[in-house]
């Protein structure tokens, strides 16, 4: 991968799964990475809970910003995620 893609904006964004679980994830391109959650079976964790809604989005300004991002929000008690996606609506 072309290191310029690590210095362009990420995305973090939290998916909510058939079962009501919650998926924090990283991308460039949400509409794509929701497809493919959907669609294909390489992320083991959503492989079985399609579909997935996405739920929240919040921009960062590097691959760096949103890794170290998508770790906090993964550490997030459940009620704080649901927190955190009420603020966004």
């Amino acid at each position: 991968m072309d290191k310029a893609i690590y210095k362009q904006p990420w995305f973090v964004y939290i998916a909510q799964c058939r079962d009501n679980t919650l998926y924090v994830g990283i991308t460039k391109d949400i509409e794509k990475r929701i497809e493919s959650h959907n669609t294909a079976h390489k992320c083991r964790y959503t492989r079985g809970r399609k579909p997935l809604k996405l739920v929240y989005k919040e921009l960062c300004k590097s691959y760096s910003f949103a890794r170290k991002r998508e770790q906090e929000v993964k550490r997030f008690s459940r009620d704080k995620k649901l927190a955190l996606i009420g603020r966004s609506l």
